[in-house]
């Protein structure tokens, strides 16, 4: 079944427990909140309005402490890993082959399907690895599911649930037990016994709202808008991706992808959908007159994008070879120079396989440029800008009268320097936070880049570093507008309020030549 767009939020569950809900497109949103639409003028009367009462509680009634660490979510933003207009044009009259030698899950496969121009009608060859079972699995089930499933709309709100809600419904459970279950094993499939909705969701609470998180919870919802703050809480509560407004009736199974015991939540705490896709993409999609509905503009960019990516995969020869290995196994099971991008996520910082066993294994299967001149690794560091930073500057960055200070107070209030005495306070950590977002890392990153000889590295193995990108910037989440321009306020909440640190620097690669390459031979024959 289809969720269908807009839908009004007049519901509730009668004594039976089946939903008496309205079935038409809402058109007017609370006034107060902007989280749900209802088709007439006025407020919906549903059980959703005493969670609305959260958002009359003052910023100044919160509990805050510093117990814990205010670790991010894992996750990045999907990007397109082809690019393919700025590079070898939409009109490319060559098969294109992908490697994600680290997957995680498949977003960026997705998003970089979806965009594929309409003019380009060659094959295209896309390999995936991840070392975790469980990834690899959810992978090919979603996979599986927008290849089988002939409804495109069911396909996408299937995947969506499947990916990321904690319940799933009846329909999608029915997809998973009719139509994957006899292309693979039974495992992933099931739902284990015993295992109800109401003890599924206190297992997954019990990780995602524990006592002891409190203050990783409100030192997050600290940087949030007070309707997000809703919202978030709505999802830490019930995991389900859906607009606030929607019935959560059908909502009656464990999400078996997730609950591969009876009594595991295998998802951290911090983990959130949103840090997954664009925040800016996401909060210009369309969420109907529910225009702070976070999660429901989430649910309909999703659903966008999956349509457009299970079209495309219909009017495209697309073939999928799936691994679980280490990365650095895979030049024994791949071909040599054969493929056109190679996206390795974060496997190139120091704590996994490091810049230099990441570019020796990788960079003999990137295809040479006599081949296709723009074909592209693309590597990315996390971690390299902190393990870098000097105690000097770190301290500088906090002095009253740095740049970075001063830059900062453009986009915050001041502070009350009374407030310096209690670092628990609400803008002390609002600062704290804010810091990393407006300060610079380019000195730092290039003497880790200087340190861990990038330039050495490359030539040995026939390959260079690109100063000038091609396919994602090289700080993706820096600020681009400058204090009083237009936008730059919002540009800065945008990113303070998302799951970056503005520290993750992405670096490309291209082959220059190599030896032993059997295609590149061919094209100078």
């Amino acid at each position: 079944m289809v969720t269908p767009d807009f839908l009004c939020a007049n519901w509730s569950e009668n004594s039976t427990g089946t939903a008496t809900d309205c079935k038409e497109v809402g058109r007017y949103s609370c006034k107060s909140c902007l989280l749900v639409v209802a088709k007439k003028n006025g407020l919906p009367t549903g059980f959703w309005r005493t969670e609305n009462q959260l958002s009359s509680v003052p910023e100044d009634h919160w509990g805050y402490s510093l117990e814990g660490k205010n670790t991010s979510g894992a996750t990045l933003p999907a990007f397109d890993v082809l690019q393919l207009g700025s590079n070898e044009g939409n009109d490319y009259g060559e098969q294109l082959s992908l490697l994600f030698a680290a997957s995680g899950d498949f977003r960026n496969m997705v998003k970089t399907i979806a965009l594929l121009p309409k003019s380009y009608s060659q094959p295209v060859d896309i390999t995936m690895n991840d070392l975790d079972l469980d990834i690899v699995a959810r992978n090919v089930i979603m996979l599986l599911i927008a290849l089988t499933v002939d409804n495109i709309d069911e396909a996408a709100d299937c995947i969506i649930h499947i990916w990321y809600s904690a319940l799933i419904r009846k329909s999608d459970l029915n997809v998973l037990q009719q139509r994957i279950r006899p292309l693979i094993k039974d495992f992933y499939i099931n739902i284990p016994e015993g295992l109800t909705a109401e003890r599924a969701n206190q297992i997954r609470t019990a990780v995602t709202l524990p006592e002891s998180r409190k203050d990783y919870r409100d030192r997050h919802l600290l940087l949030q808008s007070r309707f997000h703050r809703i919202a978030k809480n709505r999802y830490w509560t019930d995991g389900l991706l859906l607009p606030f407004g929607s019935p959560r009736i059908e909502f009656k199974e464990p999400n078996p992808t997730f609950f591969q015991t009876a009594d595991t939540w295998p998802i951290r705490d911090n983990a959130d959908p949103l840090n997954g896709w664009s925040l800016k993409e996401v909060e210009d999609n369309s969420s109907g007159a529910a225009s702070n509905d976070i999660y429901g503009k989430l649910f309909y960019y999703l659903r966008t994008k999956l349509r457009a990516f299970v079209l495309r995969l219909s009017d495209l020869q697309v073939s999928f070879r799936l691994f679980q290995l280490n990365a650095s196994d895979l030049p024994n099971h791949l071909e040599s120079s054969s493929f056109s991008r190679i996206e390795v996520a974060n496997i190139s910082d120091r704590g996994y396989l490091g810049i230099h066993r990441t570019v020796f294994s990788m960079m003999p299967l990137l295809q040479g440029p006599l081949v296709n001149p723009h074909a592209t690794l693309i590597t990315l560091f996390m971690n390299a800008v902190d393990e870098s930073m000097t105690n000097k500057y770190q301290m500088a960055l906090i002095t009253k009268h740095s740049p970075e200070a001063k830059r900062l107070l453009r986009y915050l209030p001041p502070i009350d320097m009374g407030m310096l005495m209690n670092p628990g306070s609400p803008d002390i950590i609002r600062y704290l936070c804010a810091q990393d977002i407006v300060a610079t890392y380019d000195h730092i990153f290039n003497r880790y880049e200087n340190d861990m000889k990038f330039s050495e590295t490359a030539q040995y193995i026939g390959a260079a570093v690109q100063e000038k990108h091609a396919v994602i910037e090289k700080w993706p989440f820096k600020l681009k507008l400058r204090p009083g321009q237009p936008g730059a306020q919002e540009e800065f909440d945008r990113l303070l309020r998302g799951g970056v640190s503005g520290k993750e620097r992405y670096v490309e690669w291209k082959r220059i030549s190599m030896g032993g390459d059997k295609t590149e031979d061919q094209k100078l024959g």
